[in-house]
């Protein structure tokens, strides 16, 4: 004996069966659950809720779109700091304020930029200094840091 869709929905209607909520885990009866053939026209209450479902995808969506478009902004920025600070970092004892002489620095690029033997240049060293340069919002990381402390 097969039933069809509408007899289903009916006995459901009728009958003593509990279910549990798959959100909250209460318990509810079936009987009263607004039950429905979804292939059809849905019920209104069923309508409204189906709308607004969609409506929340439809933000989540452009939410998450929102989202990756910042990402790849916010990575394409850091990309070009870093390359520009990498530009920076060679040339920088070039530049009239630096305030070093260019002899004495020696550019190593990792893991620090560059190592400024003071006073190298006029065979007396009297310091030697361990620079990283960063540009725009770049700050050390753990190990250049903790290496400066010590």
């Amino acid at each position: 004996m097969s039933l069809d869709v509408s007899s289903l929905i009916q006995a459901l209607n009728k009958s003593k069966l509990i279910a549990e909520c798959p959100h909250c885990g209460d318990e509810f009866a079936l009987s009263k659950a607004l039950l429905f053939d979804g292939r059809g026209k849905f019920p209104d209450k069923a309508e409204v809720r189906r709308l607004e479902l969609l409506q929340e995808l439809k933000d989540r969506a452009a939410d998450l779109l929102e989202k990756q478009k910042r990402a790849t902004t916010k990575s394409e920025k850091t990309a070009v700091a870093v390359e520009i600070g990498k530009i920076i970092e060679k040339i920088l004892p070039a530049h009239k304020n630096f305030g070093l002489i260019p002899a004495d620095c020696r550019f190593l690029a990792e893991p620090i930029d560059m190592i400024v033997f003071n006073g190298v240049s006029n065979n007396k060293i009297d310091k030697i200094t361990f620079m990283d340069v960063k540009t725009g919002g770049a700050t050390l990381n753990n190990i250049k840091n903790k290496s400066e402390m010590q």
